[in-house]
């Protein structure tokens, strides 16, 4: 291998790392900027399943506000206290389909009365999320997970990490497509501003359409949608088209109250079932895999090394607490590390933790006053899925870039390598063409939790890609090649005195170090 291009544990053409902040006003442009990429999972989750549950529209404003309340308490938690990367953790859509099966389930859907099937769904929701919870936070303080990622090397994260961007392929494009006019305009804005201008800087030195690229183009976009909403293009047009392209049909500005305060419970005692809790559980582990997939890449992303064990499970031990916060409030959804975020990292090329705290503090302080909130939730979703087409790319070529610490002309390494990311984005998309009504899935026994649990693991892809490259990395010609898969460059990282940079990092604020001494 010639040493032109030498492998690097960190990106070395990134301006700010963990530690080092832009100027104030940059940072807080910078926050808002994460702050407005949240909005779009936020909103469009609720959107899909509050009228599933017989919820109104009012329902469904209170439960955006509750779910980035939440968010914004969970991305404070984990900067501070968990991996202290600067990952936002916000709503996720790996928990749909455990909560379709509790939507659906015949006790529920005999209410009548929309109002109070809304409830009760809502209630059975946040039971499950409480009693899963417990399974991130018992892997996550006992160790058990830091203790599963020594069997993780550099070969086996590549296709992980790959498929945690590469695997959300269907919310790219396929949804910017059912807008084109808005869609369309927005990618090339994005890709025009954040590389072709980078170095054009109006105002003295400072690069404004590389670092708020983001910003600038949802702002035109969105202006752009506006009028054409006000001019009446879309009147007759089809359901699907109106509900992507216009700025008012989410009824939220009408429908959020001014000023609206989430608090646990606020929608009833939670009811636990052991089926729900069970289906719940396998999103569960998804997120957990997949959250160490976005870990692995904002690490690299925010100029950092890549997290030690202990740093990886004290960060699902915090993102359970993140879950269990998400059962007490009623979000409607479990919570994830948000990929588009990370990528944002790699765009905007600052990967400052204090950028994602004051982000967290936009997301509580707009869900506090709700009308403000919701003309922001009014942005058309295929601004986003412009915006997640460039970032979950950035993100899954991060994961490609693990493979420069291994040996790729080994015909074991390509095999793997190979296998893992084609089964893993082949075997999602077989299970999800049968996720389709009336059939609610490829696995239907009578047990609906068991298909629920099947269902779930088998459409996540960093899920499936983890179980395979991690098995066949571990199972084939181990001893030879422990040099071809990159052990040797990541096994230094493993602990957290084994590199002096992950004090740096890693530490844990105010002295808390002495009270829990990193192993």
């Amino acid at each position: 291998m010639g040493e032109a291009h030498p492998p690097m544990d960190q990106l070395q053409d990134l301006e700010y790392c963990i530690d080092s902040n832009p100027p104030w006003p940059e940072t807080i442009l910078l926050a808002f900027q994460n702050y407005i990429l949240v909005l779009g999972t936020s909103v469009m989750i609720p959107t899909l399943l509050v009228p599933m549950m017989g919820g109104t529209d009012g329902d469904k404003a209170r439960v955006i506000q509750t779910l980035l309340f939440v968010a914004g308490i969970n991305t404070l938690l984990q900067a501070l206290f968990g991996t202290r990367l600067p990952t936002v953790v916000g709503g996720s859509f790996a928990y749909v389909v455990p909560i379709a099966y509790i939507i659906n389930d015949s006790s529920l859907q005999r209410i009548d009365e929309p109002h109070i099937r809304f409830i009760q769904t809502m209630r059975a929701i946040q039971g499950a999320l409480i009693v899963a919870a417990s399974i991130q936070i018992i892997l996550g303080y006992s160790q058990v997970w830091g203790l599963l990622s020594r069997f993780f090397s550099p070969l086996g994260m590549a296709p992980v990490v790959g498929l945690v961007g590469l695997g959300l392929f269907q919310r790219g494009f396929p949804a910017l497509g059912n807008c084109v006019e808005i869609g369309l305009p927005m990618l090339f804005l994005v890709i025009g501003l954040s590389q072709y201008l980078k170095h054009v800087k109006p105002t003295r030195d400072f690069p404004i359409f590389e670092r708020f690229s983001v910003l600038i183009s949802v702002t035109i976009i969105w202006i752009y949608s506006l009028i054409l909403t006000a001019s009446g293009a879309y009147r007759g047009k089809p359901y699907l088209t109106q509900l992507s392209c216009r700025t008012d049909r989410a009824n939220l500005i009408s429908t959020a109250p001014w000023f609206k305060f989430p608090y646990p419970l606020q929608w009833g005692p939670p009811t636990f079932a052991a089926g729900h809790s069970f289906a719940m559980m396998s999103a569960v582990l998804v997120s957990m895999a997949e959250s160490t997939g976005a870990y692995k890449a904002a690490s690299r992303l925010a100029i950092a090394t890549p997290p030690p064990a202990y740093v990886l499970s004290r960060g699902i031990g915090w993102q359970g607490i993140g879950i269990l916060l998400d059962g007490l409030f009623g979000t409607g959804t479990g919570s994830t590390v948000s990929v588009e975020n990370v990528g944002l990292l790699g765009l905007t090329r600052v990967g400052s933790r204090r950028v994602v705290q004051i982000s967290a503090g936009f997301m509580i302080f707009f869900s506090l006053l709700g009308k403000f909130g919701a003309v922001f939730a009014s942005i058309p979703f295929a601004i986003y899925a412009a915006l997640y087409c460039v970032l979950f790319g950035l993100v899954g070529s991060v994961g490609l870039s693990f493979l420069q610490f291994t040996n790729m002309n080994c015909m074991r390494n390509l095999f793997i390598t190979g296998l893992s990311l084609f089964l893993g984005i082949s075997i999602p998309q077989f299970f999800d063409q049968y996720w389709v009504l009336p059939r609610r899935g490829l696995v239907h026994t009578n047990a609906g939790w068991f298909n629920a649990f099947l269902n779930t693991i088998f459409m996540s892809p960093p899920t499936v890609g983890l179980i395979i490259a991690v098995f066949l990395d571990n199972t084939i010609d181990v001893d030879k090649s422990k040099k071809d898969r990159g052990m040797t460059w990541w096994v230094k990282f493993r602990t957290f005195r084994g590199d002096n940079r992950n004090e740096e990092f890693y530490t844990l604020p105010f002295n808390l170090n002495r009270f829990f001494p990193p192993t």
